[in-house]
Formats: C-alpha cells, structure tokens, sequence
C-alpha cells in the first residue's frame, strides 16, 4: 500500500496560510449594484429613478435599461441593495436585487436567443432564394431571369447582413492583429459568392450564385449554434468562490460594543463577533467563547470541530452553536479564502490554453485555402486574360474549401455525446471536456461527498440496549450536529421512541445532557463523558455514574462508488483517492475501495500542488470531487468532474456535473469520450478526403460556385450523419 500522510501545518488552522506580517492597505473598491424595476414603463420613469438614485448619499452613478427594466448602480463600498430599495419604493417603485448570477444567466440566454434567430433567418431567406433559383434552372432567361436574380439578391443581402455578423465580426476581430482564424476564409468566400453573383446579374449573366452564399451561412451557422450549446453557460469558480466572502461584519469597540463595518475596514488585530450560524469573515484565532466549526468547506471534513480559544479559524468557515470572538490575523486578500479563489483563477487560466482538435486543423487550414485561391485566380487571370472566369473559379475554390465540414465536425460530435451522457446522468459542460476526457489515463477521487454520501451513518445500534438507544434518541433530538441527526435518523427507522428526559439542553461544543429518573445523562465528546477518545468517529453516552457508551459513526459510500473505481482500475487507469479527512477514515475507504495510493490530511493548496504535479509528470489527470476545498484542484486537473450536490464554486470549476447520486456512469463517459474523439478524428479524415476530390475539380474549372455550394453542403451532412453513430 502506498500512502501518505500531511502534517499538521504550521499556519493557524487546516486551510490558513501564513499571514503577512503587516496589513496590506488598499483602496476600497466601488460596489455595483443591479436592480430590477419591474414597474417602469415609460421615459418619464427612467428620468424619475435616476435622479432619486443619483441624490442618494454614497451613489455615483446610476443608469437605467427600460428594455431590461433594470437599474445599474455605481456605489461607496458600504452602500447596500437595501438602502436603494426604500428610497425607489418611497418614488413609487417596485424594486428587487439581482445578484451576479442572474445578470450573467441573462446575457447568456440572450447570447444564445440570438444565435438562435440568426440561423432562422439564414435558413428562411435560404429556401426562398431556392425557390426562386428552381425557375432559373427550369430555363426562365433574359428579363425574367434577371429579374429572379434581382429579387434574390434582395433577399440574400440583408439576410447575411444580418446572420453572417459573427463570422464576420470574428474575422474582423483576426485580421486587426494580423492573424488569421477559421472565419476569415468563410467571410471571404460569402463576399466572393456576392460579389461574383451581383457582377453576374448587372451583366445579365446566366449564373448567381445567391443562394450558395445563403446556403454557406446556414450551415455554418448551425454548426456555431451546436458548439455553443456544448459550452458553459456559468461563471468563473473564482468569482464563485468570492461570492462565499463575507460582505460585512460585526467588529468590537474598546467598550466592547457591536459595530458593523465593511469587511474591507478590517484590520489585523481586530476582535470580530461571529454569532452561531454566521460565516468567519477573515483568518484568525479564536480570543472568546466555545462552540463547533464547519469546516466541510476547507477541509472536506463533515465532522464539526470543536472551538475554543486559541484555535484558530479560517475564512469562510461556519459557526455553528456558541458566540466566538475572533481576533483577526489575516484579512482581504490575505485569507486562506481568497488564495484558494486565486490559485483557482490560475489554473482556469491555465487550462483554458488547452488547444481543441479543430484549431489545430483551423491553424493550417485557414492559411492553406487563402493561397490556393488567391494562386486560382492569378493562374486563370494569367491563363485566359478574363477576369469573370478568374473570379468565378476563385470563388469556387473558396466555396468548395470552406471549412463547414470542419466547422462541424467537432460540434456534431460533441452534442450527439454529450445528449448520449445526459440520458445516463452525466452534464457536459465546456466544449473540450470531452477530448481532454478522452486522454485521461490518471483518476482522482476526493472522498467526503464524492466517494462517500457526505453524511454519517450509525454502525454499532446493535451494541446498545434499548434504554440506551431511548435516552440517546432523547438527547439526540435536541441537537442539529451532524451525529445527533444520524442517531435520530436510525433510531427512527428502527421504530424506537425518546425517553422522557427533562431539563435537556445543549452545551456548545461539548453535547447535550439532561436528566433521566434523577441521572443526568450526556450524549457528546469523549472527554466530556469520561471516556478516552478512539481514532473512529463516534459520540458517547454516559448515564448517571455508569460507564460511557460510545455510537459509532462511518460515511456511507456513494451509489455506484466500488464499480466506478473497479471499472477504472480495469480500464488500466490509475485510481488516486487525495483527502482533507483524517488518516484513519481515508486509509479505511482506501482499503475498501481497493484504491492502494492515497493522501490524508491535504489542504486546498496540497491538492491543487499535487495535481499541478502529475501534470507536468505527464499525466492527463480526472479529478473528482465537490467541496471548496477541492476547487483549486478541480480547475487545475486535466479534466474534472462534481457532483450535483457539489457546492456551486466546485460545479463551476468542473467540466462535466454527475447528475445523480450513483458514480457509475464516470466509467462510460471514459469510454463515450474516447469513441467521440475517434468519430471527430474521422469526421476531419472525411473533409480531407473531400478536399482531395473536390478542389482539384474546382481548381481546374469543373465546378461553379453553386456547385461548389452543393459539394460542401453533401460533405456537411455526411460529417453530421457519421456524428449521430454516437448515439
């Protein structure tokens, strides 16, 4: 068995890191804060609301958007949503905050609406220039062919005026820095086609080519609006993980009164109130007070820890039953938080430079397609002196090489997958994530909440007599920690009944007792009852002056856990299983699980290191896992995976999210991603093959534009047709 185990750090707590020795001073920075006014309607509305934002104190700026029916504020750092909202209502106004998830949930939708409408009016304006071109090709001549052309370049103009903007936009956007992309070769070939056709009509010529350029668009827009329906539609994990720091706190005077202050106007050395419930605002060490802390959080631990002073905490943690007072030694930028938020943000950065399958092919085709028709027309100008011919057959050349099965290829596939894996329960998130899934040949698994449900689950009842098992239910009732919930959980489901205890109460950080028959009773920590505290997981009941009964605790494994981690070990990939909990519980799961490597005790940064790594060792790593302290780890592995239940920074960070509670399907999606890559591959073995037998057609003027738009079109389908074999 190969193992290890992480010392205890140096820092004040499991998930701090050291603190600068002096406070680092900053510029507070201005708040913006959305807010949606269903009830305006009119001009008069928007001049009214500005101008009551604008004399609030502390506002700089405020804009409002009747389309959106929402008002954009620029604030002091201490102004609040709820200290607007009063001042419009009193206008008359109804107002509500939105947060920063709505407003990007909404540009998304409209991102994708208008892809959507763009690709609807390219294929209506398609098929009515198809129409219209029929009675051209049954022999309509002269004027009433000229008048056909005429309309349908009235139609195809404004068309891909409008549906062609975000090729054109993104060649723009290329050709600026002097670079070329897979769009610039399509907008050529779309204003050659218009070019060449609207030349062609003002001569009378017997071809246009209206609806190739038409027919191009649509389907090249269609295989941008496929790729973007692979893409995810969320924010960044680390303006996820900000959203979990505390905006406000409750600072203590010299009198030792409540003050509350921004976050931002903390200091090292602060005394800080955090009330039970509440979410540590800064890293510290506890002055005052007992209770428990979560730090499912940080360290993945569902267990509470008991708090007391001189332990210290980290930002984001929760408190859970008595007040603490906390005195800070970290703040702002500084807390283990926000550093964890960071090294997220650095490896998003770092993964987002992985290069798909289709700009590798767009690196060389782009060039490629540009020299050989630009080498068509002068060969053909110099040829034949006629500078139509020249023109048509380079339009044919870039019509016939337009990258629409290339643009395809990738799309196709990754939506004919990725609906494969949504009907087995697995969400594909990014565009690459099935390539990349593909590589994997090194698996691993956080094991709370990933491995294991998450929660506790009673072992030993049978150990216990009912008595005993009735007085723990008593006791148990009257707690919310994690192991009471349990007990009572059990003991419900084996039809047991509280015994009757009076003058019950719960001692923060400790259990809860009361008194039975004239004994007090007490269910909580070992050293509380009397008794010597094991390296399992249990609670203890002591009765009066009898000795202690410990409830033993396990954490059940997940639906499917054993066969995911069996289906990966035989697939020849290496299983890892890297943890926050104590070494006991994770070589426990080890052994279970058959996982022979695994790591106890790693904080944020040891998971994040240790992916970091094996990465450059190499390795092409699948991490799974779902707490915050395996975000840093989730965006920096090659590939990652959350569960539903993952908390929202860890989904974000993943690329694919595991809709349901069996882990089962992790194993398939290896499998369904290594046979999607092979279908792109091929797809791309296809439009060489293509590009073999159509160009050197049109190169030597067999093929006019609008065959040429036909030829590309067949290739497309046949790209489409072989990316459905996945499902």
């Amino acid at each position: 068995m190969t193992a290890e185990l992480r010392p205890p750090s140096a820092a004040a707590c499991p998930g701090c890191l050291a603190a600068p020795p002096q406070p680092v001073e900053e510029a507070p920075k201005d708040a913006r804060i959305a807010l949606s006014l269903p009830g305006i309607h009119c001009q008069a509305c928007i001049a009214t609301v500005e101008r009551e934002l604008d004399a609030t104190p502390g506002v700089h700026s405020a804009r409002v958007n009747l389309t959106l029916k929402r008002a954009m504020i620029e604030a002091d750092p201490e102004v609040r949503a709820a200290d607007l909202i009063p001042v419009l209502e009193r206008a008359g106004y109804e107002a509500h905050e939105l947060d920063a998830g709505t407003l990007q949930a909404t540009q998304t939708d409209r991102a994708g609406r208008d892809l959507l409408m763009r690709l609807a009016v390219a294929g209506f304006a398609s098929m009515n220039v198809m129409l219209l071109s029929v009675s051209v090709w049954s022999g309509a001549t002269d004027a009433t062919r000229d008048m056909f052309h005429w309309i349908s370049a009235a139609i195809t103009l404004p068309a891909i005026a409008f549906s062609a903007q975000p090729f054109f936009r993104s060649a723009w956007a290329a050709l600026s820095v002097r670079r070329l992309n897979m769009d610039v070769p399509i907008v050529l070939a779309i204003l050659l086609a218009l070019a060449t056709s609207l030349w062609e009509t003002s001569l009378s010529g017997e071809h246009a080519y209206f609806d190739a350029a038409l027919t191009l668009t649509f389907f090249l827009l269609a295989g941008r609006y496929l790729d973007y329906r692979t893409r995810a539609v969320a924010r960044s994990a680390a303006e996820e993980l900000t959203a979990l720091e505390v905006p406000r706190a409750l600072r203590l005077t010299d009198d030792g009164a409540e003050e509350e202050v921004s976050v931002a106007d903390l200091r090292i050395g602060d005394l800080i109130r955090v009330r039970p419930g509440g979410r540590m605002p800064v890293d510290g060490e506890i002055a005052e007070g007992r209770s428990e802390l979560d730090r499912s959080l940080l360290t993945g631990e569902t267990v509470p820890v008991y708090a007391e002073p001189g332990l210290g905490v980290s930002a984001g943690e929760v408190n859970l039953t008595g007040p603490l007072t906390v005195r800070a030694t970290a703040v702002g930028e500084d807390t283990s938080l926000h550093r964890i938020a960071d090294l997220v943000a650095i490896a998003e950065s770092g993964r987002s430079r992985y290069t798909s399958l289709a700009d590798k092919a767009a690196r060389l085709y782009a060039p490629g397609v540009h020299i050989l028709s630009a080498l068509s027309f002068v060969g053909w100008f110099l040829y034949s002196w006629d500078l139509r011919t020249a023109l048509n057959i380079a339009a044919a050349v870039l019509i016939i090489t337009c990258p629409c099965a290339l643009g395809l290829a990738v799309p196709a596939v990754t939506t004919a997958a990725s609906g494969r894996l949504f009907r087995k329960g697995m969400l594909i998130k990014h565009s690459t994530a099935l390539e990349r899934l593909a590589q994997v040949d090194t698996v691993v698994f956080d094991k709370t909440g990933t491995l294991t449900a998450g929660t506790p689950e009673l072992t030993n009842m049978g150990d216990h007599t009912r008595a005993d098992l009735e007085i723990a239910l008593a006791l148990a009732e009257g707690s919310s920690h994690p192991l009471s919930v349990a007990l009572v959980k059990a003991a419900r489901e084996s039809g047991l009944k509280p015994a009757t205890l009076t003058d019950v109460t719960e001692v923060p950080g400790f259990g809860t007792e009361g008194t039975w028959r004239g004994r007090t009773v007490r269910l909580g920590r070992a050293s509380w009852v009397g008794a010597e505290q094991g390296a399992r997981t249990a609670a203890w009941l002591s009765v009066g002056e009898g000795d202690p009964h410990p409830f033993y605790f396990s954490d059940a494994l997940r639906p499917g856990a054993a066969e995911a981690v069996a289906a990966l070990r035989e697939s020849g990939k290496e299983v890892l299983l890297i943890s926050g909990d104590t070494a006991g519980a994770v070589e426990a799961l080890a052994q279970r699980l058959g996982i022979s490597k695994w790591v106890a005790e790693a904080l944020p940064q040891d998971k994040a290191a240790r992916i970091a790594q094996m990465t450059e060792d190499g390795k092409k790593v699948l991490m799974v896992g779902d707490g915050l302290n395996d975000t840093a780890a989730l965006a920096a592995a090659h590939v990652s995976i959350s569960p539903a239940s993952a908390l929202d920074a860890a989904r974000v960070a993943s690329d694919i999210v595991l809709l349901g509670q069996d882990l089962t399907p992790i194993a398939d999606a290896c499998v369904t991603a290594q046979k999607a890559t092979r279908r792109i591959r091929e797809n791309f073995r296809i439009a060489t093959v293509y590009n073999l037998i159509a160009v050197p057609l049109a190169v030597a003027g067999f093929a006019t534009p609008l065959i040429a738009a036909l030829a590309m079109s067949s290739s497309s389908i046949t790209v489409s047709l072989n990316a459905l074999r996945l499902r």
